[in-house]
Parts: C-alpha cells; sequence; structure tokens
C-alpha cells in the first residue's frame, strides 16, 4: 500500500512483481510507483512481505523501517548501504519520518522467514500518526491490545493469506477481521492482503477464496462495527480519507 500524509510518502510489505516463489499475481498489473517513498515499512520476514527483489527495484534511499532483529537480514539481502538507512523498531518504538510519527506496535504473527530458514524476528503492525491516524497490520491474528489502537482514521485489515491451510491464529479471516476493526475504532477501514497473489493452480480449485475476503469483510463489518466506513479498492484505486 502507498500512504501519504504531510507530505510524506510510505510504502508497506511491497510486492512489484509478478510472482513470489509459487505465488503468482491474480489481481491486476505489477504496480508501478508513482516515485521513490520516504520510507518502506515492512512488518515481518516472509518473503510475500519482506521481497528483496522489489525492494531492488525501488530505487533511491528509502528508510527500511523493520522489525527489532531484522536488521541483520536486511544486511545480508540488500548490502552495507540499505543497512545503513534502516531502524529496528519493536512494539512501542517510534521514528520520525518527514512531518510523521511511526510506531510498531504488536502483531500476532510468526515472525521467521520460514520454515526453510534460521531468519527470525518480530512480526509487527505500524501506526502511522500524522494528519490522520493509520494502522497497517501487517499480518496478525486477533490479539487483546486491539482497543488500545483506538481511535484511528484508517485501518488496512488483512482479511486473507495465501492458502486453505493457514491458521487462524496468526491471520484474520474476514469475521476476525471485522472484529479487529471493532475493537480498534477505526472510522474508514479498508480490507488488504487477498486475492493479488495465489499459489500456482489453486485458484482453479477454490477460487472464492482468492475472490471473495474483501466484500464479506464489508458485509461482515455493517453489523459488527456499524460506526466504520469501509472501502473495498480494486487494483491502483485510491481512497483520501479526512481526519476526524
Amino acid at each position: 500500500m502507498w500512504l501519504s500524509d504531510s507530505g510524506t510518502t510510505l510504502l508497506t510489505d511491497p510486492v512489484l512483481t509478478g510472482r513470489v516463489a509459487h505465488l503468482r499475481r491474480m489481481a491486476g498489473p505489477t504496480p508501478a510507483l508513482p516515485g521513490v517513498p520516504d520510507a518502506v515499512l515492512l512488518s515481518h520476514l516472509h518473503a510475500d512481505h519482506f521481497h528483496a527483489a522489489s525492494l531492488r527495484k525501488l530505487g533511491g534511499t528509502p528508510r527500511l523501517i523493520v522489525p527489532r532483529g531484522a536488521a541483520g537480514f536486511v544486511a545480508k539481502c540488500l548490502g552495507a548501504e540499505a543497512a545503513a538507512r534502516t531502524v529496528e523498531l519493536g512494539p512501542g518504538d517510534e521514528t520520525a519520518v518527514g512531518s510523521v510519527r511511526v510506531r510498531a506496535v504488536r502483531a500476532a504473527h510468526d515472525g521467521g522467514r520460514g520454515p526453510w530458514s534460521r531468519e527470525r524476528a518480530m512480526a509487527i503492525g505500524f501506526v502511522v500518526e500524522g494528519e490522520a491516524r493509520t494502522w497497517f497490520a501487517g499480518d496478525t491474528g486477533l490479539f487483546d491490545e486491539m482497543n488500545e489502537l483506538a481511535p484511528l482514521d484508517l485501518a488496512l485489515i488483512p482479511v486473507g493469506g495465501w492458502g486453505p491451510t493457514l491458521g487462524s491464529e496468526h491471520h484474520l479471516d474476514a469475521a476476525d477481521g471485522a472484529e479487529a476493526l471493532r475493537r480498534a475504532k477505526a472510522a474508514w477501514a479498508v480490507p488488504v492482503h487477498y486475492g493479488t497473489l495465489w499459489p500456482v493452480g489453486l485458484g482453479r480449485v477454490r477460487s472464492h477464496m482468492f475472490r471473495d475476503p474483501g466484500e464479506e469483510f464489508a458485509r461482515v463489518a455493517q453489523r459488527t462495527a456499524p460506526d466504520s466506513r469501509v472501502r473495498v479498492l480494486a487494483q491502483g484505486e485510491t481512497l483520501t480519507v479526512e481526519p476526524a
């Protein structure tokens, strides 16, 4: 996601290629960014969130804001120059980027690179505070402290994964995403992290898991979080939020 607030631009967990390992882009063209962001927010080390090839494509020298413990992995994947502009944050830590402040918050998710790797760092989400307060959850399951994020102007809530066997403890489906929205009390919400990357071949047999999570989240949120407004964005669409 591309975020712009108070003249500062941020990019979250970018994937700028047509494929990540066995995951193929199934919705929209490969993104073309409007420029180089001021900073990139990387929520955890999983390859569909920390995608080294996409980070190399960015150009420029954006700051890389990563979970505590991930700076060594940045140096290994992207080199010493990238490591020098890397900021590690743990839950409760914050840093200034231009005119906004970026604060790390908890995420209930495994932070390792994957079962084939010894690389580990915690998983986090981010609250961006400028003219608006925006929560980018990264990947997460439900956790009690979500109500401490309130109030928010915008919540970017992951409502799907990339396969049928992902455990609900560390991910949100549409119903749990709506519960997260109820707890966080965001004025606006956008469902994210569904339908774009899909395991090769799976879309032919379980296409509802590819198509439906965003609209299902919107339907459930009408009951679960009636004071919030949900916008389901298509690839390349934008939303302007006016802070309360």
